[in-house]
């Protein structure tokens, strides 16, 4: 369905949603990138755009973000910012907090640059640096579990940047407990995603 011709029924499904996760498994060609320009243009609600919906957006596509009429996160790993932005990947590392602000208010979104240590950042220029995490995170599908928190805080009515911040401090805190279990180089995805309760749990108290 990730392409134009199954445009039609995809926006009857995704008009009942209140947020999007927008990009994980979907592919990158001309098919993709204007399946992702329609769903960025058209879907007024908000959007977490991830993985290879960044890579379609970083085809030329990048001024569609400032055409979006809901809230838009972006949660790229230092890769997937060098190509949206057309800066190198080590130029990224040694001034994250700058490029993750610079995004930010070019485009008028939320930015969740992930890393050591995560940062989120708004258009108002307000920051957070993520205390919790830990080098084992680094894992395939690591990044889907965060798109899927940041996205399921929204849905239950938090504002977009507070459920990014909520979202990260309690998906690295998820890691920092998988740690504990399967040590950091065992850990995968879905250690880290059995743990989500007893992080957000630990909120609590």
């Amino acid at each position: 369905h990730f392409t134009q011709k199954g445009l039609k029924k995809v926006k009857q499904i995704i008009n009942a949603l209140d947020i999007l996760v927008l990009g994980p498994g979907i592919g990158v060609d001309e098919d993709r990138i204007g399946f992702v320009s329609e769903i960025l243009l058209n879907y007024e609600r908000p959007i977490v755009l991830d993985a290879d919906g960044l890579n379609c957006i970083s085809q030329g596509k990048q001024e569609l973000l400032l055409e979006r009429k809901g809230a838009t996160i972006i949660t790229p790993h230092p890769g997937e910012l060098s190509r949206l932005i057309g800066v190198s990947i080590k130029e990224i590392q040694k001034n994250r907090l700058e490029y993750s602000k610079e995004v930010s208010n070019k485009y008028n979104i939320i930015t969740v640059l992930k890393g050591a240590n995560t940062i989120v950042s708004n258009p108002k220029g307000e920051v957070f640096i993520n205390p919790t995490g830990n080098p084992g995170m680094a894992t395939a599908g690591s990044g889907d579990v965060l798109a899927g928190m940041i996205a399921s805080f929204v849905g239950q009515g938090i504002m977009p940047y507070e459920a990014c911040i909520l979202g990260v401090y309690c998906h690295g805190l998820a890691g920092d407990l998988a740690k504990l279990d399967k040590g950091e180089y065992g850990m995968i995805a879905s250690d880290i995603l059995d743990k989500i309760p007893y992080s957000i749990g630990k909120l609590e108290y």
